[in-house]
């Protein structure tokens, strides 16, 4: 199953986020914001559809703007039919 660019880029920043500023498990950081750990791992894996009153609870939680959580990630350059030939 293919996932959406923009899940993927929300769930990523959320796992960074969780990671990097709480330092906290995907069970520690699911009992704080009161949500189930698999909704969590579902978000951080981009296979999940937040709403935006779960955006703000998230990044309430991670002590961040809403607009953290939804950042793009970097574009990585394209690669030409001959680098993809290797």
């Amino acid at each position: 199953m293919s996932v959406c660019p923009d899940y993927r880029a929300f769930g990523e920043n959320l796992r960074a986020l969780r990671k990097n500023k709480l330092r906290q498990t995907q069970e520690q950081f699911a009992r704080y914001v009161l949500m189930d750990r698999s909704y969590i791992s579902g978000l951080e894996r981009g296979q999940r559809n937040p709403t935006l009153e779960i955006i703000v609870r998230l990044a309430q939680g991670l002590g961040v703007h809403p607009a953290e959580l939804l950042r793009p990630l970097p574009q990585l350059p394209a690669m030409t039919a001959a680098e993809s030939l290797g």
